[in-house]
Order: structure tokens, then C-alpha cells, then sequence
């Protein structure tokens, strides 16, 4: 199924590469100042006819024959151009010289126009399917690769299909690229794999007359399996780091309180306004019920304060009432 769906899409690109090619090709054949100036010379020959015969319906053959062949001259061999373009120019079967841009002659049926070449740097994607990685995973990788033509000529006479060429050296360079990879490389460094894929096609591609400017890796596509264990993997290792976390911290509040507790040792006093720091925090809310143990009460004589504290409760919660009833 893969194997057919390669097949179609390499046709594809061929009938782009060969619709292109001729529509550049009959842009660079006929133009409009070439019909304009053709044009010209017929008027021009229809004047001469008529200062030579007298009359306008009279027609010499000579100015007739000369007129014609001018006018199919001017119309077949005056060609244009575009700024990007370079076209390559044969003379019997033979490479004559690369034409533009901007306008140029060309002797018709001696000289002909195989091909313009676009010499602006072009973007061309393309993917490695179900290839295997070093670790066997199965991945589909899809990347895009900016190239231009810096020679015609090479381009022409040496490739018969250098755009075809290129994807097909580019698909090979990523398949070549992911097998001597796993598959945690090709996730973390793209960058570093586009560098590489680069490189190998610059040199396979420079004597063809074409650079490779660079490589970008867009997308890694895992398989649906292999994407639900590493979510599974990267909760497990969340959830341990957290648990790491957690033991590091209550290392370290014990051994605070291991210091804590050599200060009150040797301080009873400090012990004392600790102990009463923190039933004053625990009374200070309405309805609050402290449970202290009774060694803690003896040790830092909290029983005498919190009987204190429990009056003074008390006497507030009875003025309350007075005030209210009165």
C-alpha cells in the first residue's frame, strides 16, 4: 500500500515538474513584444509595397516574400525573460549559451529554447513513512527543503529532472538519517538532524548546478501505541519526581526541628514562650478546642496558663451576656 501511494506521488510530481516546465517554456516562446514588432514589420512591408507599386491592392512578390520572412523572424526569435529566469538555448542539438534576463534573440528553427530555469530559492516538503528508527520504532517524518538553481546549464544538461532528483535524494537522505538514529534524538534535536540532511544533499546536489540553503524537520508522527506508553512513562516519572520533592522537604524540616530542639534544650524559657505563643494562636478562634498532652502541660507549665486562658474566656463570654440582657 505504501509502495503504491510513493508510485502516485512521484507521478504527481512529475506531471507538476513537466506542466511547469512547459508553461516556462511557452512563456520564454511566444510574448507579446515579439507579435508587436512582427506586426510592425508587416506595416512596414505594406508601405513599401505601396511606394513601390503605386497601389495599395498591387503586390510586388519580392517585398511580399522579404515581409513575410522578416515578420516570422521577429515573431520566432525575439524572446523575453523574466528577471529569476535563465533560459537555455540550443543551436542544432549543441548548448549555445544561457539567454536573460530581459529580452534576447535567438535564430528560429537553428536555435531553440529547451527550458527556463528558476533560479529563486524554492521550497520543496517531502516524507519518510514508516521508517524505522535505530531503536525499531516506526515513525513518519515530514520536512521541507529550501534549494535554487545557481547554474542552468549543469542543471539542464546533467539532471534530466532535477526537481524530481531532489525529492527523490531528499527522501533517501531522511529514511539513511532516521535509521542511524533513536528515536529520543530525533524528537530532542531536529535542528541538528536538518543540519545533517542538509549537508549530505548539498553535496550530492552542487554538481548538478543546485544548492541546498537548508532543511527543516516539521513534524515527528509516533504511533498511536507508542504515544499513550511515553504519556504513561512521563506521568510515572512526574509523579516520582514529585515524590523526590516531598522526601527532600521532610528531610529538611526534620532537621530543622532537630536544631529547634537542641535550642530548647538547653533554654526551658524559650520552651515556655513557644508553648504559650502557640495556645495563644490556637484560642485566638471562637469555638477552638485545643487537645494538648498531659506531659506537654507538666513540661511547659501550660496547665496553670491555659486554666488562665480558659477564665479569661469565660469572664468575656459572661460580660457578653450582662451587656446584652441589660
Amino acid at each position: 500500500m505504501a509502495d503504491k501511494k510513493n508510485k502516485s506521488l512521484l507521478q504527481g510530481l512529475t506531471r507538476e515538474y513537466k506542466a511547469t516546465s512547459q508553461l516556462e517554456a511557452e512563456a520564454a516562446s511566444l510574448n507579446w513584444v515579439a507579435a508587436l514588432v512582427a506586426a510592425v514589420v508587416i506595416i512596414v512591408g505594406a508601405c513599401l509595397n505601396r511606394l513601390v507599386a503605386g497601389e495599395w491592392m498591387q503586390w510586388n512578390v519580392y517585398i511580399i516574400i522579404i515581409t513575410a520572412i522578416a515578420a516570422s523572424i521577429c515573431f520566432f526569435g525575439i524572446k523575453i525573460a523574466n528577471q529569476w529566469e535563465r533560459a537555455v538555448v540550443l543551436r542544432l542539438g549543441r548548448f549555445k549559451s544561457l539567454k536573460g534576463p530581459g529580452p534576447f534573440f535567438i535564430i528560429p528553427i537553428i536555435e531553440t529554447i529547451v527550458q527556463s530555469v528558476d533560479m529563486r530559492i524554492r521550497s520543496t516538503d517531502f516524507s519518510s513513512e514508516s521508517t524505522l528508527t535505530k531503536d525499531t520504532v516506526p515513525v513518519n517524518v515530514d520536512a521541507i527543503c529550501f534549494w535554487m538553481v545557481w547554474d542552468a546549464k549543469k542543471a539542464i544538461l546533467e539532471v534530466e529532472s532535477f526537481y524530481l532528483a531532489i525529492i527523490l535524494s531528499a527522501q533517501t537522505a531522511l529514511r539513511d538519517i532516521i535509521g542511524t538514529h533513536q528515536l529520543s534524538e530525533l524528537l530532542t534535536h531536529r535542528e541538528m538532524l536538518g543540519k545533517k540532511l542538509q549537508a549530505i544533499l548539498d553535496e550530492k546536489t552542487n554538481p548538478w548546478g543546485i544548492t541546498v540553503q537548508s532543511v527543516e524537520i516539521r513534524d515527528i508522527i509516533l504511533p498511536k501505541d507508542l504515544e499513550d506508553a511515553m504519556s504513561k512513562e512521563a506521568q510515572a516519572e512526574r509523579e516520582r519526581h514529585a515524590r523526590i520533592i516531598l522526601g527532600t522537604a521532610e528531610t529538611e524540616i526534620a532537621e530543622k526541628f532537630a536544631q529547634a530542639a537542641k535550642q530548647y534544650q538547653s533554654n526551658p524559657v524559650a520552651l515556655q514562650l513557644r508553648g504559650m505563643n502557640m495556645l495563644f494562636e490556637g484560642l485566638k478562634e471562637k469555638g477552638s478546642m485545643i487537645i494538648v498532652p498531659s506531659s506537654a502541660l507538666e513540661t511547659m507549665n501550660l496547665g496553670a496558663i491555659g486554666g488562665l486562658a480558659a477564665l479569661s474566656q469565660s469572664e468575656i463570654a459572661k460580660n457578653d451576656k450582662e451587656s446584652e440582657a441589660a
